[in-house]
């Protein structure tokens, strides 16, 4: 079965407002083996709701609603839930008691359109709603001669999240049949999105039942594969059969099968080998050590480093002769190389990795006048040898910045797999 979540209310239409709701939804549908297909916002607009609602109930077997069950004019889901159904509103005595009685507890008078929030869909089971004033609903019907199950939430997390969990859930546990979803994803680094895909279109194509996604941003390339069965091991064997096949066709290029970040697999790289690393870093401003040191236990294999964005901190903290800054320029394969194994022998670690390079906006100065913006050199050294890689990055500076620390990374992790070298 297949689900979509429609989110009621202009503000999410907005910059300042986002819909958090349906993330929780999504991850409570998926425990119930729901794959959710389809995710709306719409503005509080009567014929907008209805329209959105008719098409969910066209497409999705469960359709939820987040808000729009206040007691204002622009509260209209119910109106546009009942419209989509060709169904009536009946006003609920008991609601509307429990609404009166609400307001005189705290001895004020209830305005007159409160009393929308006693209106309830025919035929819809009443979800209580102790965190708040509007209850849910909760409809298990036909339509066009398919089962469709509509279910009404109040907006504010916090009146959704005990909602669902105490009422709805357990009714869908109940009355859906059994299905159980698993995942998995491979990541890989710096590879073209056109030539993954490619590469393994030919063979996801042939698991028409696993739903296969391909992200890509931020120098990583991410294959999410999801599959649903009767059973989790049935789900799980035929994930893990398509990942399987994906790897022995990408090999060395996936860095993680199960979805850990490039920095946490180059610090189990290091861990499993008994090494460790220090950075000494320039265009990048400790970018490459926040990443890493974002790890749980980096510490043990990550010692430190240095930014060494002014010149004279080049030769401070990683020995690089003034005179080889003066005339190659900060920003040079000789500098580069010269800090990383500096920043090694200083630090007494393994594996020494630097980056120099012109983030922008504005070009560089003095030797470093004429080259480009975007131009990053990276070295990684170990004592025996040192690798050097010469990028033009394009994109603005927060981009060059991040792609350099990925490079970095990748840089690593690749001289860490050849460990002959090592």
């Amino acid at each position: 079965m297949i689900a979509e979540i429609i989110a009621a209310g202009s503000e999410m239409l907005t910059p300042h407002r986002q819909d958090t709701n349906s993330l929780f939804l999504t991850e409570q549908l998926n425990d119930l083996g729901v794959q959710v297909a389809f995710k709306t916002i719409v503005g509080d607009n009567l014929d907008h709701l209805t329209g959105a609602a008719r098409n969910a109930l066209a497409r999705a077997d469960i359709v939820l609603f987040s808000g729009g069950l206040g007691p204002t004019e622009d509260d209209l889901t119910r109106e546009a839930a009942a419209e989509a159904l060709g169904l009536e509103l009946d006003r609920n005595p008991t609601i509307l008691a429990e609404l009166y009685k609400r307001f005189a507890a705290r001895k004020l008078v209830m305005p007159p359109n409160n009393a929308r929030q006693a209106d309830v869909i025919a035929g819809a089971t009443v979800l209580n709603n102790p965190a708040g004033s509007a209850p849910g609903q909760f409809l298990d019907t036909t339509v066009n001669g398919f089962r469709k199950i509509i279910v009404l939430l109040p907006g504010p997390p916090g009146e959704l999240k005990p909602l669902f969990l105490q009422e709805v859930k357990p009714r869908l546990a109940a009355t859906l049949p059994p299905r159980h979803l698993s995942r998995r994803q491979l990541r890989m680094a710096l590879i073209p999105e056109s030539h993954v895909d490619a590469r393994t279109a030919p063979i996801y194509k042939q698991y028409s039942d696993v739903d296969t996604t391909i992200l890509a941003g931020h120098g990583e390339i991410q294959l999410h594969f999801v599959a649903s069965k009767a059973t989790a091991i049935e789900a799980q064997e035929r994930v893990d059969e398509l990942a399987g096949r994906i790897e022995a066709e990408m090999e060395d290029a996936i860095f993680s099968s199960h979805g850990e970040s490039l920095e946490e697999v180059v610090l189990l790289m290091l861990g499993l080998r008994h090494l460790t690393l220090a950075a000494a870093e320039s265009c990048t401003g400790g970018l490459l050590a926040s990443r890493l040191t974002a790890v749980p236990g980096s510490s043990r294999y990550f010692l430190g480093g240095a930014v060494v964005y002014a010149d004279a901190l080049k030769t401070i903290f990683a020995d690089v002769p003034a005179d080889l800054v003066a005339t190659s320029g900060p920003v040079s394969e000789p500098v580069t190389r010269a800090l990383a194994e500096g920043i090694r022998i200083r630090t007494g670690a393994s594996l020494g990795i630097a980056i120099t390079g012109i983030a922008g906006p504005t070009p560089g100065t003095g030797p470093d006048a004429e080259k480009p913006i975007g131009l990053v050199y990276i070295a990684l050294a170990d004592g025996k040898e040192t690798r050097i890689k010469e990028l033009n990055l394009p994109g603005d500076r927060d981009r060059i910045r991040w792609w350099a620390s990925q490079h970095a990374l990748e840089m690593i992790r690749i001289a860490l797999l050849e460990q002959q070298r090592f």
